[in-house]
């Protein structure tokens, strides 16, 4: 089998500062495929997405985005391993995760359609309000309650659990928190959405969903995508550095949740749920 691809590269670069030039090595965050498959105890085997994402934490990274997608409960996966199946070549071993339920694999269908939109364009989610009210509730009032000064220390406590950003500054980061400002867990990506997945399959592996009495911090914007990622969750604030979308707002507004944006320095805008930050 070869070599377990790490989340960061080592190139040879030339660096131009003023009118001095030096050749260097620098560490560049990895981007790898990850191909998600499903199993069942039949034998029956699908492909559910191709996502491209920083190694590290594969196995967290399919469990989320499982979950999010309304697929495959942690409840019914039996077990996650690396692909050893006979048509993945070596050198694609440790970018093919294989994900084995307890029970059968959901509707063709219903997979066809994340395979295309994950493979094509790394969107990962439906493609409207409409679909979360299906499969979603509001999250519950009154179990989250944050002081200003709590939401002010959340960007750095978020940047001080991003090792490999520290190296590379070239990743997104998801964080989940505790109402009085504890780090829980930190997730880097390349990809904004998969950091949250990485980080919400970190929690329902470990039996911790859902996540009524926390707080998701990410380190770019606030798009549709991760709003639905943390809604199934059951997150009810979500905090971002950047702006949200205005699709990310209308979630937030929809189903009760609080929603944080331009959260720097001393200053934040709350666009959902302010009833949750104490004055």
């Amino acid at each position: 089998m070869s070599e377990r691809p790490g989340p960061t590269a080592r190139v040879r670069v030339r660096e131009l500062s003023g009118g001095i030039t030096r050749d260097r090595r620098d560490d560049l965050a990895t981007e790898e495929p990850l191909e998600i498959r499903l199993t069942s105890l039949d034998g029956a085997r699908r492909t559910v997405a191709i996502t491209m994402r920083t190694p590290g934490h594969d196995f967290e990274l399919a469990a989320g985005f499982l979950h999010a997608e309304g697929l495959v409960s942690a409840g019914r996966i039996a077990a996650i391993g690396y692909c050893t199946d006979e048509d993945v070549p070596p050198e694609a071993r440790y970018n093919t995760v294989t994900v084995r339920l307890r029970g059968p694999i959901p509707d063709l269908p219903a997979l066809e359609r994340h395979f295309l939109t994950s493979s094509a364009c790394g969107v990962c989610g439906s493609a409207s309000l409409d679909a979360l009210r299906d499969r979603c509730r509001p999250v519950p009032s009154g179990a989250v309650e944050l002081t200003p000064e709590v939401l002010y220390g959340l960007p750095d406590r978020l940047r001080a659990g991003q090792g490999v950003f520290g190296k590379t500054g070239g990743l997104h980061a998801a964080g989940l928190f505790t109402p009085e400002g504890e780090l829980l867990a930190v997730r880097e990506d390349v990809g904004r959405h998969n950091a949250v997945d990485k980080v919400t399959g970190w929690a329902a592996l470990a039996g911790r969903l859902p996540l009524d009495r926390h707080v998701l911090m990410v380190s770019g914007r606030a798009s549709y995508e991760i709003m639905q990622k943390a809604l199934a969750a059951g997150v009810p604030v979500v905090c971002a550095v950047s702006a949200p979308s205005s699709l990310a707002v209308d979630v937030a507004r929809e189903f009760g949740m609080t929603l944080v944006g331009f959260l720097r320095g001393e200053r934040c805008n709350v666009y959902s749920g302010h009833e949750r930050v104490r004055a």
